[in-house]
């Protein structure tokens, strides 16, 4: 089974960070207010970037570590996707 991570970004501005299998589902469900309590006050307005991954393992640690990252080089990896397993992300 592959898992996602995704970044979307808020009516707020801000990026939320997330995992799941299945992106559009987790999407509407955010959309909905039915996804993360961050989610539910600042609606996503799309989906910035998404990752696929081999296991849930990994997802998760890919999601900890972008939501620990700047605002600035989350918006560098949403630009460039392939940034993500660079070293000079890795926490």
């Amino acid at each position: 089974m592959a898992y996602y991570v995704y970044i979307l970004e808020c009516s707020n501005g801000a990026f939320y960070t997330g995992y799941t299998d299945n992106v559009e589902k987790r999407y509407q469900e955010h959309s909905l207010g039915k996804g993360a309590k961050y989610t539910r006050s600042f609606k996503p307005i799309k989906i910035a970037q998404v990752w696929n991954f081999e296991s849930k393992s990994q997802a998760m640690t890919a999601e900890s570590m972008i939501k620990r990252l700047p605002r600035k080089a989350k918006e560098e990896i949403v630009r460039n996707p392939e940034l993500l397993g660079m070293t000079e992300y890795t926490i």
